[in-house]
C-alpha cells in the first residue's frame, strides 16, 4: 500500500496551531508539528512557541478542529463518479419524478452511447414499484439505458440496452418486466459499462475522489471485483491514486482464491486482498440477501452464492497465501455460512494463523449472538455502514417492510459488537449511500434502534483509526507522534463528549474527563464543515476562501 500520490518534499515541517487538536496523546492538544510527513509532535500551545522558528511554514488554525483524516472501508469509485456526474435518481421522490429525471438525461446527453443511471428506490416512492421497461422504453426514447436500484443488486433495463446482450433472457435472474438480478444483471451492467470511454472513466473517477477529499476523506477502500467492474477499471483507478494528488486507494479484488497462483494473481492486481464484494448473498431491497426464513414480503429466503464449503476453501487458501481475505454477507443465514466455513478453515490450518490474517466481512447486518461471537472468536473485521440503518431503519422503513418489525430491529447490532470485541471499520458503500463520514458517526451514535446504539467517539475510532486496522495497520488513524500525517482541518461548533444513551449523560464539556471531545453530532446540529484535508503531509484539498 503506497503512502504516497504525486512527488513532494519530504522533509517539510509544518506546525499548526491555534486550535483543538484531537488525539489520545494529550486531549488538551491545541498544536501539532508535522515532519517528513508523519506526526511530529502534539501539545499546548505554550510549547509550540519552541518550534515556531524552526517550521517551514506555521498554520493558525484560527479556532478549527483538526482531527484525523476519515477512512472510508466501502467504495465503488468509478460508480460513485458516474452517479456524481450523471443520472442520479436517488432524491426522486415518486416514479414520475424519477422518470422525468430519465428523460432530462436523455435529451442532455445525445451522444452517449448506453445512459447510465443510479439510485432508484422505489420503498421510498407512493408507487411502491420499480419503472417498467416499456415506461423506461418512453423515457429513453429508445435508448440503451442501465439503471441499478440504489443498492445495486438488481436493474432495470431498457429493451435497447437488451438487445446488447444476446442470451439475455435465458440467464438466471432474467424477468421480462422486473429487475434484474443475478446473472443476467451482471451480463447487462458489463455490456452498459463496457461503453465507457477511458476519458469517461478517469474523469468519474477524479470527481469521486475529490468529493471524498473535500469531506475530509483521506483514504478509501475500493472494493472492486469481476462481478462488479472489471481489472481495467481497477488497475486504472490505482494507477491514477498513484500518480494524482488525492485520497490514497486501497484495492480490494472480489474473486475466489483456490491457491498460491491465484494468490499472486490478485498481488499482480494491485490488490492487498481477495475480499470486499465476494458475494455470499445480495441484498434486502432487492430480496437477494439470503435467510434463514422467508421475507415478510415475498414467499422466498433469498439468493445464497457461496455455502460454508466454499467460504472454507477461500479463507484456507488466502491464509495460506498470507493475503487477505473477506465476504459480502447481509442476511442471518449468509453470515451463518460465512462464520461455518472460517471456523472450518481455522480448524484446518489453525485459529492463530485465521485471526493472525484479519480477514474482513463487509455489511454483516443480520447478525445473531452467536455470529457475534465467532466474529470475535475468529478476529474478523465487520466492516458495515451506518448510513444503512439511517435510510432504512426503523420501524416503518425499508428493512421493517422486508423482513418485519421484529427481525428490523435485530439489524446493525453495533453495540453488541462492540462489546465482544470485534473491530468495526466504518464507510459508505457510495454510491449506494453518499460519502459522508461525519454522517455515518451521527448514524451510529443515533441508531434508529437505541440498544445498538455506539458512543460518538467509538464511532469516530470505526471510521478513522478502524479502516487502517482492518488494511493490518495499527499505527495509523490517530494523531499521536509517528502516524502518517494523514489530517483534515474542520469549521465546527464547541466540542463535546456523546455518550450512546439516555441511561449516562449525552454529553460534557468538563475537562477532567482527559477525553478529546468532537462536534455535537445531536440530530438536527449541524456538522463540521472541511476546510483542508491532508494526505500523508500533502494538502489535496482546500476549501476556497468564504
Amino acid at each position: 500500500m503506497s503512502e504516497s500520490a504525486a512527488p513532494q518534499s519530504e522533509h517539510r515541517t509544518v506546525l499548526l496551531r491555534g486550535g483543538e487538536v484531537h488525539s489520545p496523546a494529550d486531549p488538551f492538544a491545541t498544536a501539532m508539528v508535522v515532519e517528513r510527513r508523519h506526526v511530529a509532535w502534539v501539545g499546548s500551545e505554550g510549547a509550540a512557541d519552541a518550534f515556531a522558528g524552526g517550521v517551514d511554514e506555521v498554520i493558525d488554525l484560527e479556532g478549527a478542529l483538526v482531527t484525523p483524516a476519515f477512512t472510508d472501508a466501502h467504495v465503488h469509485t468509478t460508480a460513485t463518479g458516474l452517479a456524481l456526474t450523471g443520472l442520479d435518481l436517488s432524491g426522486a421522490r415518486t416514479l414520475a419524478e424519477a422518470l422525468g429525471l430519465v428523460r432530462k438525461h436523455s435529451a442532455a446527453h445525445p451522444g452517449d452511447k448506453v445512459l447510465l443511471g443510479h439510485g432508484w428506490d422505489a420503498s421510498r416512492w407512493p408507487e411502491q414499484r420499480p419503472p417498467s421497461r416499456a415506461e423506461l422504453d418512453e423515457a429513453a426514447e429508445g435508448r440503451p439505458l442501465y439503471l441499478p436500484r440504489i443498492d445495486v443488486h438488481s436493474a432495470m433495463v431498457t429493451t435497447a440496452l437488451l438487445d446488447l446482450v444476446p442470451g439475455v433472457s435465458g440467464l438466471t435472474g432474467y424477468r421480462p418486466d422486473a429487475p434484474l438480478t443475478a446473472a443476467a444483471h451482471h451480463a447487462v451492467r458489463s455490456a452498459a459499462h463496457g461503453a465507457i470511454t477511458s476519458a469517461q472513466r478517469a474523469a468519474a473517477q477524479r470527481a469521486a475522489l475529490a468529493r471524498a477529499a473535500s469531506l475530509g476523506i483521506g483514504t478509501v477502500h475500493e472494493c472492486a471485483g469481476p462481478d462488479i467492474s472489471d481489472e481495467d477499471d481497477f488497475t486504472s483507478l490505482l494507477a491514477l491514486a498513484g500518480a494524482e494528488p488525492g485520497p490514497r486507494v486501497v484495492g480490494y479484488w472480489a474473486e475466489q482464491v483456490a491457491d498460491a497462483k491465484d494468490a499472486r494473481r490478485i498481488r499482480e492486481l494491485g490488490a492487498i486482498g481477495a475480499a470486499g464484494d465476494l458475494f455470499v448473498d445480495g441484498s434486502l431491497g432487492s430480496h437477494t440477501a439470503c435467510l434463514h426464513d422467508p421475507y415478510d414480503d415475498a414467499p422466498h429466503t433469498g439468493a445464497a452464492h457461496l455455502d460454508t464449503a466454499a467460504v472454507a476453501a477461500h479463507v484456507t487458501a488466502c491464509t495460506e497465501a498470507g493475503l487477505q481475505a473477506g465476504f459480502h454477507a447481509i442476511g442471518d443465514a449468509a453470515l451463518t455460512a460465512v462464520v461455518d466455513g472460517v471456523r472450518a478453515a481455522a480448524d484446518t490450518i489453525g485459529l492463530a494463523r485465521v485471526r493472525a490474517a484479519r480477514h474482513r466481512i463487509e455489511h454483516a447486518e443480520m447478525l445473531t449472538p452467536e455470529t457475534i461471537a465467532a466474529f470475535a472468536e475468529f478476529g474478523l473485521t465487520a466492516s458495515v455502514q451506518p448510513a444503512f440503518d439511517a435510510a432504512w431503519g426503523g420501524d416503518s422503513g425499508m428493512y421493517a417492510q422486508r423482513l418485519g418489525v421484529e427481525r428490523a430491529r435485530t439489524l446493525n447490532p453495533y453495540a453488541a459488537l462492540v462489546r465482544a470485541g470485534v473491530p468495526l471499520a466504518f464507510g459508505s458503500d457510495s454510491p449506494v449511500t453518499p460519502l459522508d463520514p461525519w454522517g455515518a458517526v451521527r448514524a451510529a451514535a443515533f441508531h434508529r434502534t437505541p440498544e445498538h446504539r455506539i458512543s460518538a467517539r467509538a464511532a469516530f475510532t470505526a471510521h478513522t483509526r478502524g479502516g487502517w486496522r482492518a488494511v493490518g495497520r495499527d499505527d495509523a488513524g490517530v494523531l499521536v507522534p509517528g502516524a502518517p500525517a494523514d489530517y483534515a482541518l474542520w469549521r465546527t461548533g464547541k466540542l463535546v463528549v456523546q455518550a450512546p444513551d439516555d441511561r449516562v449523560a449525552r454529553w460534557s464539556t468538563d475537562p477532567r474527563s482527559g477525553t478529546p471531545g468532537l462536534p455535537d453530532l445531536s440530530p438536527g446540529a449541524e456538522l463540521p464543515v472541511c476546510l483542508r484535508t491532508v494526505v500523508f503531509g500533502q494538502t489535496v484539498f482546500e476549501r476556497p476562501y468564504e
